[in-house]
C-alpha cells in the first residue's frame, strides 16, 4: 500500500509504514511542507497515495470525497505525542491489511475507527 505522511506527524510514522512493507513518503519528503489542503489532498490523488493526517479538515467528506482518493486515515487522539501515535498506528497495521481504506475515510481514535464511505 502506498501512503504519504502529513507534515503533522513525526517521521517515525513513515519508518513504521515502511517496516511492516509499505510504500510511505513524507509531505517534507517531497518538499510540500506547507502546501494547503487542496494541493495535498490533488498530490495524494495523483499519486494514488493513502493521506495520514492528523488535520481534521480532511474528515470533511464534502470537501474532500473519499470515494475520488486512493483513501484517508485522519486521526483523532486525545494525546498526540510521538510515543501515543506511534503506539495507534501499530495497533493500527493489522487492520489495514485486513481492509485497506481503499476510497474510503477511515476516523482513527483512541479504541475505535470510523470509516466512511
Amino acid at each position: 500500500m502506498k501512503f504519504k505522511v502529513d507534515e503533522n506527524l513525526p517521521r517515525d510514522v513513515c519508518d513504521l509504514l515502511q517496516g511492516s512493507g509499505h510504500d510511505a513518503v513524507s509531505v517534507g519528503e517531497q518538499g510540500l511542507g506547507g502546501a494547503d489542503d487542496p494541493q495535498l489532498f490533488r498530490v495524494c490523488q495523483d499519486e494514488g497515495r493513502v493521506l495520514v493526517t492528523l488535520d481534521v479538515d480532511f474528515a470533511n467528506v464534502h470537501a474532500y470525497p473519499p470515494a475520488s482518493t486512493p483513501g484517508l486515515i485522519v486521526l483523532r487522539l486525545a494525546r498526540q505525542d510521538r510515543p501515543h501515535v506511534l503506539a495507534v498506528l501499530r495497533d493500527l497495521l493489522p487492520q489495514l491489511e485486513r481492509e485497506p481504506p481503499d476510497h474510503r475515510l477511515w476516523i482513527v481514535e483512541d479504541g475505535r475507527i470510523r470509516i466512511r464511505e
